[in-house]
């Protein structure tokens, strides 16, 4: 998908079940760019087929609804190598993700794979913690609404220069 005369852009945000942290993304990102007027496709996935069809976990849906995002209604789903062709950037939670991203896929398309947080904190591969046994929904939000800023200055900007 080549974007070089199109404001149009494609995120697929990626952890490991898909029920948690990468439905947020979606979520997050979405509701940032469709305020911002922002024409960019966004979706999610995970690294393994744990939760392949269900709803994104009740804790995530409920801290995405407490600051007005509705992710109820999404659908987890195994990352393929069909995304890594599809998407233009493939957003990662943390290291294993990264890791099984290039597993799953064979290392097809691995220099569109960067970590949310490396928006915030540069090259740094910092995690957003999986929220899923120890709880903190609340803080994943905060620091991926943040992270997510910061990707949508990245890429609006750039979008500029072109």
């Amino acid at each position: 998908m080549d974007n070089s005369n199109s404001s149009s852009q494609s995120f697929l945000m990626v952890c490991l079940g898909n029920i948690c942290r990468s439905p947020l993304a979606e979520g997050i990102l979405k509701d940032k760019i469709y305020k911002k007027g922002l024409d960019w496709k966004v979706d999610s996935a995970g690294t393994s087929g744990f939760h392949n069809g269900e709803n994104p976990d009740p804790r995530s849906i409920q801290v995405a609804k407490k600051n007005n995002i509705d992710i109820s209604r999404q659908i987890s789903r195994k990352i393929t190598v069909d995304d890594m062709l599809n998407y233009d950037h493939i957003i990662v939670m943390d290291s294993q993700n990264y890791q099984m991203v290039n597993e799953i896929t064979g290392g097809v398309g691995m220099e569109k794979v960067s970590f949310l947080l490396d928006y915030l904190y540069k090259d740094e591969h910092r995690a957003v913690p999986d929220p899923y046994y120890d709880g903190g929904f609340d803080y994943v939000f905060d620091i991926v609404s943040k992270a997510v800023d910061a990707l949508i200055e990245t890429y609006s900007n750039s979008e500029q220069k072109v």
